[in-house]
């Protein structure tokens, strides 16, 4: 499993983690949702349950529940401001196409 993570997203993931020091690390996910398939999902990982999985990125916890896995390896985790917008944002090769508005994704043949 081969998640990459930016400088940038090292960054603004370690703010959060600072914030909540007891966090099991940062969550990364995919989740059925949109018009496309997936949504990624980026958050802070209170606990970690009986299918999750981590992963040491760069002094970052990563935490990825088995079912993304499969979905997400070899991503890479960008975070990107543009004028008043800052959004994490993600280099997916398993991604096949993805929605109109880039809020999400398709993989292979089964969406």
């Amino acid at each position: 499993m081969t998640i990459r993570i930016t400088p940038a997203a090292r960054s603004r993931m370690q703010e959060f983690l600072a914030r909540q020091p007891g966090a099991a690390g940062v969550r990364f996910g995919a989740r059925p949702s949109g018009c496309s398939g997936y949504t990624y999902s980026v958050d802070i990982a209170e606990t970690l349950g009986a299918d999750d999985r981590v992963f040491e990125v760069d002094g970052v916890r990563l935490v990825v529940d088995a079912k993304s896995l499969p979905l997400l390896d070899g991503t890479e985790i960008d975070f990107r401001r543009q004028g008043l917008n800052a959004a994490f944002a993600f280099d997916n090769p398993n991604a096949t196409g993805a929605c109109g508005c880039g809020e999400s994704f398709t993989v292979g043949a089964q969406d």
